[in-house]
């Protein structure tokens, strides 16, 4: 009976000892095999981070008709202007805490017709909303090179957002005018990658990855009606041809 305890003992001592990792042996896993951060990298503790993002999108339609199955759009004319400042710190290496602020513009005019052969309805509608938002944020560098040029990242936001918009539409005999107030609230995460073009100057590529989100419309028709709206998004999929480009200095 000794020597069966004293046996099961022994294997028991093995089998921790076999299960103890080595101090000198390589570490496994992504978050585990990151490399060091130098306290003169960019992402060193203590450091400060700021970007800018501005974006313009114009479209134009002329001379001819466009088709769009249920009717043709004769001309139409629009842009959607964006601009984002984004500012952060460093408490700890290769992790920031910071926010973003932003501005959006849209404007639209178009001249269409649908349903010509049945209803016959056209319209000349405007539309000109203004946004602006504010969108704190939690981000995370992985070192997983051995190199000063490349990063990968991502961010955890919480992002809240209001915009006014106006929409008119004439149809040659009534006007109808109608108002927007919306609030958005949305968190999600958004991987990305860094890559360092100058010593200080960098350029960040991300991609939205999870995002949950709530909207509340209030819409007022002709100063007369009104309505309310209020819709929740969750999102997991992964949108590539919606990349976020980033402009960034760190010092």
């Amino acid at each position: 009976m000794k020597a069966f305890i004293i046996s099961l003992l022994c294997c028991i001592c093995i089998t921790l000892a076999a299960e103890t990792p080595d101090n000198n042996e390589k570490k496994g896993g992504l978050l585990e095999s990151l490399y060091p951060v130098h306290p003169d990298e960019p992402i060193a503790e203590g450091r400060i981070l700021t970007g800018v993002t501005v974006s313009l999108l114009q479209a134009t339609t002329q001379d001819e008709a466009l088709n769009i199955i249920i009717g043709d759009i004769y001309e139409a004319d629009g842009y959607k202007f964006s601009a984002e400042l984004t500012g952060g710190y460093f408490y700890k290496d290769a992790r920031a805490i910071g926010m973003h602020l932003g501005y959006t513009r849209t404007w639209v005019d178009i001249d269409f017709a649908i349903l010509k052969d049945i209803a016959d309805v056209a319209q000349h509608r405007k539309y000109m909303s203004n946004g602006f938002f504010v969108q704190p944020f939690m981000k995370h560098y992985l070192k997983i090179l051995d190199s000063r040029i490349l990063y990968l990242f991502n961010e955890t936001s919480l992002k809240v957002g209001y915009s006014y918009g106006i929409s008119q539409s004439d149809d040659g005999k009534d006007m109808t005018k109608t108002q927007s107030h919306t609030w958005t609230f949305a968190a999600g995460l958004n991987p990305g990658v860094c890559i360092m073009v100058m010593n200080r100057f960098a350029f960040e590529v991300s991609v939205g990855l999870l995002g949950v989100s709530s909207n509340i419309i209030d819409m007022e028709e002709n100063d007369e009606k009104h309505s309310k709206l209020t819709y929740n998004v969750i999102d997991y999929s992964i949108n590539l041809l919606a990349l976020d480009l980033s402009l960034v200095y760190f010092f």
